[in-house]
């Protein structure tokens, strides 16, 4: 089994998608499909994009295991989401106007990561939302 964690800072634009390039290189140097790849890289993408912009930062955890799921942890803490049925329709968004001139806060970002994923966990509470993705190695 195969385990990374990396951690994420708030508001940090300049690194934005930083964590997400290392996993994909590193599925990349372990022989993942081209299609798994892109599938996890829009993801886990959108998912550290969020931390970022909506959360005060927090950790993301990767792991392989021995049968080739690969599982993606997205853990932040707080404010949380207080509603998930309104933050899952395409183009609603609370990014603040920074982010959105960054060119960050379309709105699609959970839309996204669930859509590419094989499953998705989302957990929230005003304490932080914790994402668990799965994707099947093919």
């Amino acid at each position: 089994m195969l385990t990374k964690k990396y951690l994420v800072k708030e508001k940090d634009y300049v690194n934005a998608g930083k964590v997400s390039s290392l996993i994909k290189k590193e599925l990349k140097t372990i022989g993942v499909d081209e299609s798994v790849i892109r599938k996890i890289a829009i993801a886990s993408y959108e998912a550290e994009i969020n931390m970022i912009i909506h959360a005060n930062g927090g950790e993301i955890i990767f792991s392989i295991d021995d049968e080739g799921v690969i599982t993606l942890v997205f853990a932040d803490t707080g404010p949380g989401i207080p509603n998930i049925e309104l933050a899952m329709t395409p183009g609603w968004s609370t990014a603040s106007d920074d982010a959105r001139q960054m060119g960050f806060g379309a709105g699609m970002g959970l839309v996204n990561i669930k859509r590419y994923s094989d499953t998705f966990d989302l957990k929230t509470s005003q304490e932080g939302t914790t994402i668990t993705l799965g994707f099947k190695v093919i």
